[in-house]
């Protein structure tokens, strides 16, 4: 080994210009590195064409120190010095993988602004449609009330039964959602953000209730038995409020039907000659029921993530 290593440092290889396609250089590398050096080197990530550079300190002085040393078979010195080599290059690995994890923090850190907008737009949306759904129940509740009163006020009556049978729907907006379970980066969010915008985003039990009431027996008698034009005079005076967008965004506090009370009395008197209608009526109850109940629990997972999102950016 000793001989191996005089041969190489040694006999006259240090400036010889070495051949094309010798270990760690190329014809344009300059002189030779002994072989050992060159291992040291590489294993240090550097390139070895700036090895060659005179430069103060860095790979060149360690390169001089390193044939020295293979000179005067120093082999402890020679220990050490790749030692320092090792230690430099797992030291970088290390700066490299804390790079990377500040890159990731700061990329969750920009999710999470962006999701807790999206949050709070489903938020309010949901807050909203909980109180429209507890003033068809509220209607449900008066309609099972005036219809066993002979003497209810006509246009009271028709307006709740009819309010009673109403339903609306917002589908939730998941963009930003979607965006990071997409790219894979859903890991950088809390965990409790993740698990409960997961149960929110993967069913839309709101959806169905819609879908229940749009078809229940209850609706569809109640729709039968209202004339049309009493029908229109409810939904332009007595009906639903919107938004620019058209979405359903609560139901009108002033109501004034503008219809012959005449007309009123008898469409009243109708409504309650059919036993069907309130015992429809009493299995709206449950649709509306489980309607409210779904929007509770969409309303729980959003303030669950908002508040994992929100503790998550004040830390």
């Amino acid at each position: 080994m000793a001989g191996q290593l005089r041969c190489l440092v040694g006999e006259g290889r240090i400036g010889a210009t070495p051949p094309v396609g010798e270990i760690g250089a190329t014809a344009h590398d300059g002189p030779l590195l002994p072989f050992a050096a060159r291992m040291l080197i590489l294993a240090s990530g550097a390139d070895l064409r700036h090895a060659y550079r005179d430069e103060p300190g860095g790979y060149q002085m360690l390169l001089r120190r390193v044939i020295v040393h293979l000179r005067k078979q120093e082999w402890t010195a020679i220990a050490i010095d790749f030692v320092i080599v090792v230690l430099g290059v797992l030291l970088g690995l290390q700066a490299n993988e804390w790079g990377a994890s500040q890159a990731d923090v700061r990329r969750g850190e920009a999710y999470a602004e962006r999701l807790v907008a999206e949050i709070e737009e489903n938020l309010g949306e949901r807050r909203q449609l909980l109180a429209y759904y507890e003033a068809v129940y509220a209607s449900a509740e008066i309609s099972n009330t005036l219809l066993e009163q002979t003497t209810a006020d006509p246009a009271s009556l028709i307006v709740n039964v009819y309010r009673a049978s109403e339903y609306s729907y917002n589908a939730p907006t998941r963009s930003i959602w979607d965006e990071i379970v997409s790219s894979g980066d859903i890991g950088l969010l809390p965990r409790d953000a993740i698990s409960a915008l997961g149960d929110y985003f993967s069913d839309n039990p709101a959806l169905r209730a819609a879908e229940l009431m749009s078809h229940s027996s209850y609706r569809s008698r109640v729709r039968t038995t209202i004339p049309h034009d009493v029908q229109t005079a409810i939904r332009d005076r007595c009906g639903d409020v919107r938004n620019e967008r058209g979405d359903i965004t609560g139901v009108r506090d002033d109501c004034d039907l503008q219809v012959d009370q005449a007309r009123l009395a008898e469409v009243a008197r109708a409504l309650r000659q059919d036993p069907g209608v309130q015992s429809d009526l009493a299995y709206q109850f449950s649709f509306i029921s489980i309607a409210l109940a779904n929007l509770r629990g969409d309303i729980a997972s959003l303030e669950e993530a908002l508040i994992a999102l929100e503790g998550e950016q004040s830390r």
